[in-house]
């Protein structure tokens, strides 16, 4: 093996690694590179009830911009984007119309770089 295959094949490696984050083996990716707001709201929702399907946060550039989404759970709930200092923009969709608010109606087109940061690993009984 040449010295460029053995490095492609270790940038491989390292990329499929950074990549399997985003699975359901673990439900944290890493918190703690994360503004502390992220990391309080993921400890208010493992105090809450289980969600059906269960609770979920992403990270997406949004306009250029930072955001933190958590999609709707069950029937009428809307969902919530957040903007990097934790401050509601939106509801992209949910809520009774299942539309959201309409203070955001590009977010699911419009979002990039689609990161699951953390997903709640309890299951509704």
């Amino acid at each position: 093996m040449s010295i460029r295959q053995g490095l492609f094949t270790v940038l491989l490696a390292l990329t499929l690694s950074a990549c399997s984050g985003t699975t359901d083996s673990s439900p944290y990716l890493d918190l703690n590179t994360e503004p502390a707001w992220v990391r309080d709201l993921v400890g208010r929702i493992e105090q809450e009830p289980v969600a059906n399907p269960p609770a979920s946060l992403w990270r997406y550039e949004y306009h250029g911009d930072v955001v933190y989404f958590i999609p709707q759970t069950c029937c009428d709930i809307p969902s919530a984007l957040y903007d990097a200092d934790g401050n509601v923009i939106c509801s992209p969709d949910g809520g009774f119309s299942g539309g959201g608010d309409g203070r955001c109606p590009d977010f699911m087109e419009s979002r990039m770089y689609e990161v699951l940061l953390w997903r709640d690993p309890r299951r509704s009984s």
